[in-house]
């Protein structure tokens, strides 16, 4: 990946101050390593009149697949030899953009203390790319640089095989753009372009690329007619992110125009009387409390068992303390769900190390599941067929046996709260039952009573003094002895007969509504 950058000088404003403004001395080589491989800076020229900065970027191709596990672009993920024969070495990309913000920092903020009035002023610069991957083509090379200020945009076509011009151009072009601007204003220029115009980033996108954009296209983005494009295309397509951006870049605008500070517009809300917070939703309410009771017990390594989606999973990967986190699910179209929330593809090694999803059914037993700090069952059992829940409660707690079980389902009282729930209805058209207070309880301390394991009762969520929870959360421990007996009148089941067992834990958690409706 090449790049040069050159300007003109008098003998009072010698174009070798170029030097000085990019931090890097003329007569030096000086190489930078990067995690994709070694950046070069050398002056091919440096004279009072004519002076030339080179970027040279030597990407290795070994270390990007394993960091990038292999996606991104240059090929799909499941071709091996695209993952090593591309074009990523040599054509510009978010790699050049990402060796511009390291090896010229400085430069991009303007900064240059030994000449500040050079880093202020408008420098005569050309600028040549020689292999600039345009997904859009010249003509869109043109749109983006144009309205800039450059008196000159030139996007030459590379053509497929000079031998075989009846092959047509590539989508590569050789840019060179040539007028009087700023030196922090042409590499911000670049660093938000070259990504930009190739429409792909060679990383994952977080939410703060938001501000990184925010900084390098100050001054320019805002009024730019491209916005919306450039804006979209370096979030990688991630519409929140995105349409954050525009909203930001709109108070920007609108401050311009009207010569005012971002805080004098955006000065809807006053801070100081205005203390309604907004509701926390249930499910992240729950997160919070099941992350909370895996602290209190000290559980370093934990299995979410019925991981859907994988909300949990990433929650819990957001805390170094937990160090081996497995995610189980009957449904392999949800473990992809979940493998592609959590990015497994471009995490690094040291984080995709802590983290197995697992395909399995939770009503048969399973001895990669034993040997773990804690399990949790989180809006899991309501989804079983009663007489398969005797199954999962030994494949759990009887077999897996971890030190921990944390369970949460809904509470069937709270439903009367829900003013769209119809009356008579679950929350979930897949929920195949849903306990009072009462039921939970009995079930709960029946299988702790069970398997030797001691029970708490939490609230998630508002505790309603007529109803209850919204969900209700039972901690079943195994350091802790068993609880008291139940005050609703269950009784022990005799243990070494596991057809009884089942069979009378069926009949201990069938809802009341349900014993009804088989009586009558």
């Amino acid at each position: 990946m090449f790049l040069t950058i050159s300007t003109t000088g008098t003998p009072e404003r010698p174009a070798t101050d170029l030097g000085f403004l990019l931090h890097k001395h003329p007569d030096k080589a000086q190489a930078f390593s990067t995690s994709h491989g070694t950046a070069h800076v050398f002056y091919p020229e440096a004279s009072a009149e004519h002076c030339t900065v080179a970027l040279l970027l030597e990407v290795d191709p070994v270390a990007l697949v394993r960091r990038g596990k292999g996606k991104g672009r240059g090929g799909a993920p499941d071709a091996a030899l695209a993952q090593y024969v591309n074009d990523r070495p040599y054509a510009a990309s978010s790699l050049l953009a990402v060796a511009l913000s390291t090896v010229f920092k400085s430069a991009l903020r303007g900064a240059c203390p030994a000449l500040p009035e050079r880093a202020a002023a408008a420098l005569p610069l050309r600028i040549e790319i020689p292999a600039l991957p345009a997904r859009g083509g010249a003509e869109l090379v043109r749109k983006l640089f144009e309205p800039l200020g450059w008196a000159s945009v030139r996007a030459e076509p590379v053509a497929l095989d000079e031998r075989f011009p009846e092959w047509g151009d590539s989508r590569y072009v050789r840019l060179v753009l040539t007028g009087e601007l700023r030196l922090a204003d042409a590499l911000r220029h670049l660093y938000v372009l070259l990504p930009v115009l190739d429409d792909a980033k060679h990383y994952w996108v977080a939410p703060d690329e938001v501000d990184k954009l925010l900084r390098a296209g100050e001054g320019w983005l805002a009024g730019h007619p491209e916005q919306k494009l450039i804006t979209s295309r370096y979030l990688s397509r991630r519409w929140g992110l995105t349409r954050q951006a525009m909203e930001r870049l709109e108070l920007v605008r609108l401050a311009a125009a009207d010569d005012l500070e971002i805080e004098d517009v955006d000065n809807a809300v006053d801070e100081t009387t205005d203390t309604e917070d907004r509701p926390v939703p249930l499910a992240e309410q729950r997160r919070d409390a099941i992350l909370e009771a895996l602290r209190t017990a000290g559980a370093a390594r934990v299995l979410d068992l019925g991981c859907g989606q994988g909300q949990l999973v990433q929650a819990l990967l957001k805390d170094v303390r937990f160090t081996d986190i497995v995610g189980v699910d009957v449904s392999v179209r949800a473990l992809t769900v979940a493998a592609r929330r959590l990015r497994l593809e471009r995490m690094g090694e040291r984080q995709a190390g802590r983290v197995t999803l697992l395909q399995g059914s939770l009503t048969y037993t399973d001895k990669r599941l034993q040997g773990y700090d804690a399990a949790v069952l989180s809006e899991v059992i309501e989804h079983l067929d009663l007489p398969r829940l005797p199954a999962l409660e030994y494949a759990v707690f009887g077999s897996a046996r971890p030190g921990t079980v944390i369970v949460t389902t809904p509470n069937v009282e709270y439903n009367v709260r829900w003013e769209t729930l119809p009356a008579g209805h679950v929350r979930h058209g897949d929920h195949r039952f849903e306990w009072t207070r009462g039921e939970f309880r009995a079930w709960a301390r029946g299988a702790a009573r069970r398997h030797g394991y001691g029970v708490e009762f939490l609230p998630v969520g508002p505790d309603d003094p007529e109803v209850g929870p919204p969900t209700q959360m039972a901690v079943f421990s195994r350091d802790r002895a068993p609880g008291p007996a139940p005050e609703d009148g269950t009784t022990a089941v005799p243990r070494g007969d596991a057809t009884a067992t089942a069979a009378a834990a069926a009949a201990e958690t069938t809802p009341t509504h349900a014993k009804e409706e088989k009586a009558a």
